[in-house]
């Protein structure tokens, strides 16, 4: 179990953790500490759909070499490799099965960490205390303390981190922040997320012995013993919350981190949940989840269907702001501006101002030269996720929460705080 941090002051850690970050802030251009003829050597630990998205990408980058492939399922991994020698005949990545063996490969720069959610936290400070960059997919972390834990190792270790958010990296989301920033559509006080959609009952299939492909033990790491169906593991691991926040936890970061690049809301202070979990089958994350969250001067609404705006019944996930001026209604690709009585989808006369990134995944192989954070950077996305890990908790209490954002603990319930971290299962353990 995690040790409890309840009487850290917030402003505390994070000052700490902003001064260890000082001049890591990304900034394209900067010369890079590593020859350019030198390669990145990355090793991407778990091969599922997205993980071999990952080896993909990185793959295809002049300045990196995928390393090493790691999955506790030998028939995944195995996939990944033939994938691998298809698309690149030369590599020579090696095979693993259990991630503690890539970890402690001394020539392994950074990793690519495609894990379910319950295992980023312990992969990334594992990492970050061998000397390891990390590439991690979302949500960052299972828990709001391991998010803690897994700031406090970076900066201990001066640690290079970028969050999957594949999105941050668009012309769009820099175009929207820029025109948000500008102050055209006045003061935002109302944002509205949604993503339609939800997570299945998956039915009650019976329990059976795990196959002798796949290190069942190993996969379940510190979450909570359970016995081996099929539906519990690889891609459908997400509608279990000893796992993960079902498709809410998923998704929130991807169009949540618009709001937070625009406009990076201060002070939240409640929350408050309505929802349901499957009644058909033994998942028990959200079916669905609306939220309503109060910051100081924003109010943020996330729900399952799209707010009544024009062109919004046509987006799956999106984002609509309101302002005192004008409104902006966007998703991953497009963006509509509602000011003067007019439509428009840009506004020329804001300047661009944010620098544009060369790629999510180069711009974390530039980090990793440099030693500057990238885009999707720890703190940043910290910040982001922590409204995620509070809806999640409201939700299984079925209660309005109540939040002191200075010392990141709730008022006056201790039985939400003891949902902000979870008992590792022996001999697991991460330390704050």
């Amino acid at each position: 179990m995690m040790k409890k941090v309840s009487g850290i002051s917030r402003r505390k850690f994070i000052q700490t953790a902003a001064m260890g970050m000082a001049g890591m802030k990304y900034i394209p251009g900067i010369v890079s500490g590593v020859a350019p003829s030198d390669r990145v050597r990355v090793a991407v630990i778990g091969l599922g759909n997205q993980g071999r998205a990952h080896m993909n990408w990185f793959n295809a980058l002049p300045d990196v070499e995928v390393a090493a492939l790691c999955d506790l399922d030998k028939l995944r991994v195995e996939e990944a490799r033939k994938q691998l020698q298809k698309i690149n005949p030369g590599s020579r990545a090696e095979i693993y099965h259990d991630f503690r063996h890539v970890i402690d490969r001394k020539d392994i720069d950074a990793i690519a960490c495609a894990t379910p959610d319950h295992w980023h936290a312990l992969i990334a400070t594992m990492a970050f205390s061998a000397g390891k960059d990390v590439y991690g997919e979302k949500p960052l972390s299972y828990t709001l303390r391991e998010g803690q834990a897994m700031l406090a190792s970076l900066v201990k270790n001066k640690s290079v981190f970028q969050l999957g958010t594949q999105i941050h990296a668009g012309e769009n989301f820099h175009r929207v922040a820029e025109i948000i920033q500008a102050g055209i559509l006045g003061k935002i006080h109302t944002v509205r997320l949604w993503k339609t959609g939800g997570s299945p009952g998956l039915g009650f299939p019976p329990n059976q012995k795990p196959p002798d492909t796949l290190d069942w033990n190993l996969w379940l790491g510190p979450a909570t013993w359970a016995e081996y169906t099929p539906v519990r593991c690889h891609g459908s691991y997400r509608y279990f919350l000893d796992y993960s926040g079902g498709v809410f936890a998923d998704f929130w970061c991807h169009i949540a981190d618009i709001l937070f690049m625009s406009v990076a809301p201060k002070g939240l202070y409640s929350v408050e949940t309505r929802g349901e979990r499957p009644f058909d089958g033994i998942a028990d994350a959200p079916k669905w989840i609306e939220a309503d969250f109060k910051f100081r001067d924003l109010d943020v609404y996330w729900t399952t269907t799209p707010p009544e705006v024009p062109g919004s019944e046509k987006m799956h996930i999106g984002a609509h702001f309101e302002g005192d001026k004008g409104t902006l209604t966007c998703d991953y690709e497009t963006r509509t501006i509602h000011i003067n009585n007019e439509f428009l989808n840009d506004i020329h006369e804001v300047p661009k101002t944010l620098p544009r990134s060369p790629g999510h995944q180069q711009n974390f192989i530039d980090a990793v030269k440099s030693r500057k954070q990238p885009e999707s950077n720890l703190l940043y996305v910290r910040e982001m996720t922590i409204p995620m890990h509070l809806a999640v908790i409201s939700f299984r209490l079925k209660r309005k929460l109540m939040w002191d954002s200075a010392r990141e603990q709730f008022i006056g319930d201790k039985a939400a705080d003891y949902l902000l971290e979870r008992e590792y299962r022996k001999p697991w353990s991460l330390s704050l």
